[in-house]
């Protein structure tokens, strides 16, 4: 179980910069997008088995020092780009925490062989009565 996304938060350091985009003067003078930064080795919320599950679940996000950067933009709010990469990062923890239902393996039923091989026979006999006869 992940704890909540307040329990990471000492792990946290966010860093704010300029966002791209529309805004008009806004986004020229206030620095309104937010990066998390936060390190996965480092946690001390998480177990050792769910470090490593997060590890290869998130291989491809994560820096060579195994450090994993989010960032939003979305809102003209400093205060909401923050909430806003909070609730991704946790989104994104528990999506990789998740482990997907192992796939049980299933035999087709008698009836719906029997309707297969029934419809071949039928498709064989309507190819067959269409050669030439000699």
């Amino acid at each position: 179980m992940l704890p909540p996304a307040a329990a990471f938060l000492p792990e946290i350091t966010f860093q704010t910069s300029r966002a791209s985009g529309p805004g008009g003067q806004n986004v020229n003078k206030v620095e309104s997008r937010v990066e998390l930064r936060w390190h996965l080795m480092n946690s001390e919320v998480l177990t050792e088995t769910q470090k490593q599950l997060i590890g290869e679940k998130l291989a491809n996000q994560l820096t060579a020092d195994g450090l994993l950067l989010l960032a939003a933009q979305d809102d003209r709010s400093q205060l909401r780009n923050r909430e806003i990469v909070l609730a991704r990062f946790h989104e994104l923890l528990l999506k990789s925490l998740r482990r997907p239902k192992p796939r049980k393996a299933t035999k087709p039923s008698k009836s719906a062989v029997r309707k297969r091989l029934e419809g071949k026979k039928i498709q064989g006999e309507k190819k067959a009565s269409r050669r030439r006869l000699e």
